[in-house]
């Protein structure tokens, strides 16, 4: 039976079978010898890490708990706020702005629950793309194959996890931003139900983005959700904590459905047409469920899923910042962010609103098909792969994915929690993503399908060549 490294580490440092400094100066040590390559920690914060490990060990000292992540690194994605650190959303326009003067909501829970942050992890610009590249510190490649991304927007963070650099590294997913990377980096990752983890302030594409954990194990995913979870002041969307469905023993899902993709009935490429059906047999008969197959019209009908994202995402990211600002920032942007910002500058209101206004279909349609012990099937990326800098071929040109590749933003629009699950390799020797959307509120639901999948199925914690946390320094 799999076990979660991040209680190991906690127990050992509440213990004192470990200091919190110790494990910090791993941490600070394996970024030291693994980030020249891979380039996914854009900035440290060596001295608040000392004093607050400094603080865990004195806690210790004294008799008192420092919490379920008693001492445990953590990196935050450069789109949350550090107290002390620039939040530069990897954007050149961002690099002069002032320190935090907080944390933001899931920094600070985690910290409450006695974490070390030691750090920040690279995303691409304003989190707008599928791969992790900017203006300001660069590329950042996967650890499973250097020259391949490890996806966006929270790039940065999986890649430092699958390497072992850290044991926690925080995501966000407004589009699949915590799934794609997971499912490039062999990780465990929840996308949760929409207010399951309270929001403040008000996020750039309001009713699409989350914060959400992944992992290596199963085990960490669900203590880093439980971590995560509550409602916050100003969300009018959080959900009150006796609504939310723990970990311990849900009933299991009792119907399983299964998409290809979720905008378009087009074939889905051999390279990942071929794991994707052997994690659909496998997740049958681990659920004892034949699997019944629907097409993308039977959720969306007519609904171009990703435009109505894409329309939503690009006119609320330039509402955020303001018309003006955005035109005049464009020439000091990242080619693909520019695109994006360009985008939304031509989005009217009538086109926005009925975009809006179609969210509910999409939202009824898969609360409908789920039910309450539902799940959908589908793989997470289209593509087995993309180059770190974002070209699916060394002859395309740089800028913007092609939409074709993401599977993941119906979920974004609809609310719906979201998990991917490593199901093997692409011929690519990268990870394959197995996406299993479950029903609203079902985030337990899905929280223990990982966890009896990785009985079933288990996955390497780090890529090769790479060293895992509890087992090397306990």
């Amino acid at each position: 039976m799999t076990t979660g490294e991040l209680a190991a580490l906690a127990d050992a440092v509440r213990g004192g079978r470990v200091s919190a400094a110790e494990l910090l100066a791993e941490a600070q040590s394996r970024i030291d010898q693994h980030d020249g390559a891979i380039n996914a920690v854009v900035a440290r914060c060596d001295d608040a890490a000392e004093r607050s490990a400094k603080a865990v060990d004195a806690a210790v000292a004294a008799g008192r708990d420092p919490g379920p992540l008693a001492g445990v690194p953590v990196l935050v994605k450069d789109l949350e706020d550090v107290q002390g650190m620039v939040t530069t959303q990897g954007s050149l326009l961002f690099v002069d702005a002032p320190p935090a003067s907080a944390h933001g909501t899931v920094p600070q829970r985690l910290v409450d629950a006695g974490a070390v942050i030691v750090g920040k992890a690279n995303l691409p610009e304003f989190a707008t793309e599928g791969y992790t590249e900017n203006l300001v510190f660069g590329t950042t490649g996967n650890p499973w194959r250097l020259e391949y991304s490890p996806g966006g927007s929270s790039g940065g963070s999986a890649a430092a996890v699958a390497s072992g650099m850290v044991p926690v590294a925080t995501a966000t997913d407004g589009g699949g931003s915590i799934r794609i990377p997971a499912a490039f980096c062999g990780l465990v990752g929840i996308k949760p139900t929409h207010g399951v983890i309270g929001r403040w302030p008000a996020q750039d594409w309001i009713d699409m983005s989350t914060e959400g954990p992944f992992a290596t194990s199963a085990d960490d995913l669900a203590l880093l959700w439980r971590i995560m979870v509550g409602r916050v002041d100003g969300d009018p969307g959080a959900v009150p904590t006796s609504m939310l469905d723990e970990v311990a023993e849900p009933a299991p899902a009792r119907r399983v459905f299964v998409v290809d993709r979720f905008a378009a009935d087009a074939a889905l490429p051999e390279n990942v047409r071929a794991p994707f059906e052997d994690a659909v047999e496998q997740m049958g008969g681990l659920l004892g469920v034949t699997p019944v197959r629907i097409l993308a019209r039977d959720l969306g009908g007519d609904v171009d899923v990703d435009d109505d994202w894409f329309t939503m995402a690009t006119a609320e990211h330039v509402a955020r910042f303001g018309r003006a600002w955005v035109e005049q920032g464009l020439e000091q942007m990242h080619p693909a962010a520019r695109g994006f910002m360009e985008w939304g500058l031509r989005i009217g209101l009538d086109q926005y609103l009925a975009a809006r206004r179609r969210r509910f279909l999409l939202v009824r349609s898969l609360d409908v098909l789920l039910g309450d012990d539902g799940v959908l099937l589908s793989p997470v990326n289209a593509a087995a792969g993309w180059l770190a800098d974002g070209r699916m071929t060394i002859d395309d040109q740089r800028g913007m994915l092609p939409p074709d590749v993401f599977n993941t933003p119906y979920t974004n629009i609809s609310g719906h929690p979201t998990l991917s699950l490593p199901a093997g390799l692409t011929d690519l020797g990268i990870p394959f993503g197995l996406q299993v959307a479950g029903p609203r509120y079902r985030d337990g639901l899905l929280l223990e399908l990982a966890r009896r999948w990785e009985q079933e199925y288990p996955w390497p914690r780090v890529a090769p060549g790479y060293r895992t946390w509890a087992n090397e320094v306990l």
